[in-house]
């Protein structure tokens, strides 16, 4: 199932997984849209009953400007993707994923949230909020069937990344279809791992501390 907030784009990706046999739910949603995720989650749990695997990858930048230039607004905008809304999947998917024996979350975040980028403040704020609602979610699941974790890609070669970056050539950076064959492991039944940050720059795992 593939939600994204453009048609277009939901029908780019249905095309590219046809092509490798497979088969896609469309489902076009802002993810500001909170009450919608919660029909959809009313939806998964009326056809399917659980949900295996959920990957939290939606993101803004937000504006690229010293703390103190930054209207309220922006600032609201950035946290209500990337904090809020992933706040809300977690309520909305929790039950379907417990309902399943071997649910799997992985949450994209950025290095910027413990680098402190100078001039990326809502962006790096919010990703190091997101990190803090996900150890806390491994931290109260921990003694369930269901692993959460962290996903860190590093500079990849995205439009997000080209606007914060725009005088960076795109071809020195790893593609999103490479970062992404390393979060494919994370959603396996086989894997155990929970409380995890996986860095992919790097290759390695790294661990929060979770409660005894």
């Amino acid at each position: 199932m593939a939600v994204a907030r453009t048609q277009g784009g939901l029908e780019e990706l249905d095309d590219e997984i046809r092509k490798d046999g497979g088969s896609a739910t469309l489902v076009p949603l802002n993810l500001i849209d909170y009450d919608g995720i919660a029909r959809l989650g009313a939806a998964l749990h009326e056809r399917h009953c659980k949900l295996d695997i959920l990957v939290g990858n939606a993101g803004v930048a937000g504006p690229s400007s010293p703390l103190g230039h930054i209207e309220l607004k922006p600032w609201n905008d950035v946290m209500a993707v990337n904090v809020t809304a992933n706040f809300q999947l977690i309520r909305c998917m929790e039950p379907l994923l417990k309902q399943s024996d071997a649910g799997r979350a992985v949450f994209v975040t950025s290095g910027a949230a413990s680098k402190a980028n100078a001039y990326l403040g809502p962006y790096a704020a919010s990703k190091a909020a997101l990190e803090t609602v996900v150890r806390v979610w491994a931290h109260e699941t921990a003694s369930t069937p269901l692993r959460v974790n962290l996903f860190r890609p590093g500079p990849i070669r995205t439009r997000m990344r080209a606007t914060v970056f725009p005088g960076e050539d795109p071809d020195t950076l790893d593609t999103p279809d490479q970062a992404a064959e390393f979060i494919v492991p994370m959603c396996a039944p086989e894997w155990n791992q929970t409380g995890k940050l996986y860095d992919y720059k790097t290759r390695t795992l790294m661990s929060f501390r979770l409660p005894a």
